[in-house]
């Protein structure tokens, strides 16, 4: 953070009310103007909130700022770590490619039911048929960062050219690709579909997986 930016931070982290754009200038002897874009970018960053100043005269009430309270919302994050603690964890169970597996299809109900809180949101539809069904799972593995490979005449398997966990994929494997497979199934199994993915063969070739399909009684057990 420029310096700058972080001085009118502590400015209204130090007050015990809201601040105007002026009232910050004169303590940090800062033109308006300067404060003006900082303060800009804080809001922007979650870290600082803009509030209005009660009505008391006529015309537009001033513009007034404070320090976000909480933890700042734009501090670092690491969820490649959380992601490997809960990997490991799994990982170290009796049955990991099992449980991985069940915890895949159990994310892509949520998915399929529109529960997600992110920009994998998917919107609730019966497809009519099979092929809608795969055709929308490889929609929901696109929007997942998979980068989805499918002949358009529906053979073969589905190629998968990347992993969104790949840095995750060398030390807990076991739980990462099983975890792959049960989002596929449980996609497809949600909406009905005939068919599902009966096996995912990892890095079949050097950057590409392989997301093998047939009739749903036909599955797999993890491995």
């Amino acid at each position: 953070m420029p310096d700058r930016r972080r001085e009118v931070l502590e400015a209204l982290r130090s007050s015990r009310s809201p601040l105007s754009i002026l009232a910050i200038a004169n303590r940090l002897g800062l033109h308006p103007n300067t404060v003006r874009f900082h303060l800009r970018a804080l809001v922007g960053d979650g870290r600082v909130d803009q509030v209005e100043a009660a009505r008391g005269a006529p015309g537009r009430p001033a513009l007034l700022f404070r320090a976000h309270v909480g933890m700042d919302p734009a501090g670092p994050r690491n969820y490649q770590l959380l992601a490997g603690a809960l990997a490991g964890v799994l990982g170290a169970g009796p049955d990991p490619a099992s449980v991985a597996v069940e915890a895949g299809r159990a994310w892509a109900g949520r998915l399929i039911e529109g529960d997600a809180g992110d920009a994998a949101r998917v919107t609730p539809s019966a497809p009519a048929s099979d092929e809608q069904a795969t055709g929308r799972m490889v929609e929901i593995l696109d929007e997942l960062g998979f980068a989805p490979e499918r002949d358009p005449a529906g053979a073969g398997p589905i190629g998968l050219r990347h992993c969104p966990f790949l840095d995750l994929v060398p030390e807990h494997a076991a739980v990462i690709c099983p975890l792959h497979l049960g989002l596929m199934q449980g996609a497809l199994g949600a909406m009905g579909a005939g068919v599902t993915v009966t096996r995912l063969e990892p890095f079949a070739e050097v950057d590409l997986c392989l997301a093998h399909t047939g009739t749903a009684d036909s599955r797999e057990a993890p491995r």
